[in-house]
């Protein structure tokens, strides 16, 4: 069996954070269709963002999912 592998949501909300650079976090979740308050969990790693998040944030941003989730590739 194939071992799970481990999400780093902590990781992943930093690279987000990073990716917001000088977009204020409110214009951001209005985008993502959330509230302020999702995107700072988010950002701080307590919750996951959702696949369309996701999508949505590597569209705006033109960045790949990879990077995202991963730090890999750009």
């Amino acid at each position: 069996m194939v071992p799970k592998p481990k999400v780093d949501l902590i990781a992943i909300g930093a690279r987000i954070k990073r990716l917001r650079a000088d977009v204020r976090q409110d214009e951001l979740s209005d985008y993502l269709g959330v509230s302020q308050g999702h995107l700072s969990k988010i950002e701080r790693g307590k919750i996951a963002p959702s696949l369309d998040m996701l999508l949505m944030m590597s569209v705006k941003f033109h960045k790949t999912l990879d990077w995202i989730i991963r730090g890999d590739g750009g």
